[in-house]
């Protein structure tokens, strides 16, 4: 799909956007907006018993690997000057 442009429109005290068909939601879906910089992120909240269970999938995984053994003592980095850097 491509790009596509629109325009905001005012309705009542809020802005809003009409979402193409293609680009729509299913009446009656609950979404998360959330803005990033001038970025605007729509997304369909997951089921809520479905993101327990991947949850719980999940932390089974971890388990199963196992502690993490004694981590050794790193050796010191020689950083050479640089004057010129400065």
């Amino acid at each position: 799909m491509g790009k596509i442009e629109t325009k905001t429109f005012k309705s009542g005290n809020s802005v809003a956007v009409r979402l193409p068909k293609e680009l729509g939601f299913p009446p009656d879906v609950a979404v998360t907006l959330e803005k990033i910089g001038d970025t605007v992120r729509i997304r369909a909240i997951d089921d809520i018993e479905e993101g327990k269970l991947r949850v719980s999938r999940l932390m089974a995984a971890l388990e199963a690997i196992g502690t993490v053994g004694e981590i050794g003592e790193r050796l010191p980095i020689d950083v050479p000057e640089r004057p010129s850097l400065i």
